[in-house]
């Protein structure tokens, strides 16, 4: 299964995903912004939302809205 298809699995079933839950097993990804660009262009709507951690740090999380094909 491609890395975009277990991205999707995962926004799927937790409705949300991160640059670290993408890089942990199985999904691998180094290039999560990437896929979720594929995944746009495929006609899913995926919302992106800057969060904040107590260090500090910012890092993108991803929310799946609307799958394509999906009725309003």
């Amino acid at each position: 299964m491609s890395q975009t298809n277990l991205i999707l699995n995962h926004l799927k079933e937790h409705g949300r995903i991160t640059a670290l839950q993408a890089l942990q097993e199985p999904i691998g990804s180094f290039r999560l912004a990437a896929r979720i660009k594929d995944l746009r262009e495929d006609g899913h709507d995926i919302a992106t939302v800057t969060a904040q951690a107590d260090n500090g740090a910012r890092h993108a999380v991803y929310h799946l809205i609307k799958l394509a094909g999906a009725a309003a």
